[in-house]
């Protein structure tokens, strides 16, 4: 069920929500993964997603929260099932519904920490792709 359509990108109820009023976001450009996808047609991808979350909060028959999730998965390890990138918007509107996220903390210390942000600092400049 669609639910906004732009040049470059959809959006519609998901199939097999988490919560009610959980909507997939997706760029019209096939691309597995978000790195797949060329900057110009992501561009809209995240004012749609954003348009949705204002819908959401307008309490269409309860539908309104304290807050939302919007999650974009890549690859299987991170729990892609489908090979098209897509952003999940999931209403959250208590402990119980919608996304349970548990964030436990990396074990890796701060010289760790130092050395990778060297490197990704070293990577962004090298390929000047921001």
């Amino acid at each position: 069920m669609k639910l906004v359509e732009t040049a470059k990108t959809l959006a519609f109820m998901d199939i097999s929500p988490t919560a009610p009023g959980h909507v997939l976001v997706i760029p019209k450009y096939h691309g597995e993964k978000l790195h797949d996808i060329p900057d110009d047609s992501l561009s809209e991808l995240l004012p749609v997603a954003k348009k949705i979350a204002v819908a959401s909060g307008l309490n269409i028959q309860g539908l309104d929260g304290p807050g939302y999730n919007i999650l974009q998965n890549n690859g299987s390890i991170a729990h892609q099932v489908v090979d098209h990138v897509h952003v999940h918007m999931i209403p959250k509107r208590d402990q119980e519904s919608g996304l349970g996220v548990g964030w436990p903390s990396s074990k890796e210390g701060a010289d760790r920490v130092k050395e990778i942000h060297q490197q990704l600092v070293a990577a962004l400049e090298s390929n000047n792709k921001i």
